[in-house]
């Protein structure tokens, strides 16, 4: 098993409202889940500014993973709603001895900078990415 981790969760739950997408892990169909991460941050009052470094972020997350998916596997994107903040979970069934990019490699920086935590594991055939985006300025 491969994890890694850039901050801890806060041990908030998310299944107060949870989209599940599944998509051909085939680069033409991102644009799905680009809309869908969008259409749900918006819905929490994310500012436009957080909305779109969320989209880059999953867009960047789902980059990743079609790099060791395996031949037409499906991209399955779970999306979790709270009060203040938007979980995105991306998993795809992997090619044998798949990696993803190490901490220290750009693509990883993007997502770390982009949002207020993000890990990734490849465990069982799978990987999987976790990005959670909690929104500013709540009152």
């Amino acid at each position: 098993m491969s994890q890694m981790t850039t901050e801890q969760d806060s041990g908030a739950t998310f299944d107060d409202d949870v989209v599940l997408l599944s998509v051909p892990a085939d680069g033409g169909y991102l644009g799905v889940l680009r809309t869908a991460t969008a259409t749900l941050a918006a819905r929490l009052q994310f500012a436009l500014d957080e909305i779109e470094d969320l989209r880059i972020a999953v867009d960047e997350a789902c980059a990743m993973l079609l790099v060791v998916a395996t031949p037409g596997a499906e991209l399955d994107c779970r999306f979790s709603v709270t009060d203040d903040a938007l979980l995105v979970e991306v998993e795809v069934p992997t090619v044998r001895g798949a990696r993803l990019p190490a901490e220290s490699s750009f693509a990883w920086k993007v997502l770390t900078a982009l949002t207020s935590s993000a890990s990734a594991e490849v465990e069982g055939g799978k990987a999987r990415i976790r990005l959670i985006t909690r929104r500013t300025g709540i009152a």
